[in-house]
């Protein structure tokens, strides 16, 4: 059935919903360093940070937040990386 569909030259349309940034959308929300839990969102489980393509933001917020982010980093208020014992 699927190879009729091709050979007819019908094609399943497809959408991609675009990811918009969220801190354009509701500009109340503040890039702060001091604000862990808001930074965590934007950090994987194993201490990377996100980038711009999956988590949506736009340029300008992804360089601000990951700014944000080396500075939680720096005075230890997010973890570099996960610890392992080996």
């Amino acid at each position: 059935m699927a190879m009729n569909d091709k050979m007819n030259g019908k094609r399943k349309m497809t959408y991609h919903r675009r990811k918009l940034c969220r801190f354009c959308a509701d500009s109340s929300i503040i890039i702060d360093y001091k604000d862990v839990r808001m930074l965590r969102l934007y950090t994987t489980e194993r201490g990377k940070i996100v980038p711009r393509r999956i988590s949506g933001n736009c340029a300008k917020h992804q360089r601000i937040l990951t700014v944000a982010i080396n500075r939680a980093r720096n005075i230890a208020l997010l973890p570099f990386t996960t610890s392992t014992i080996r």
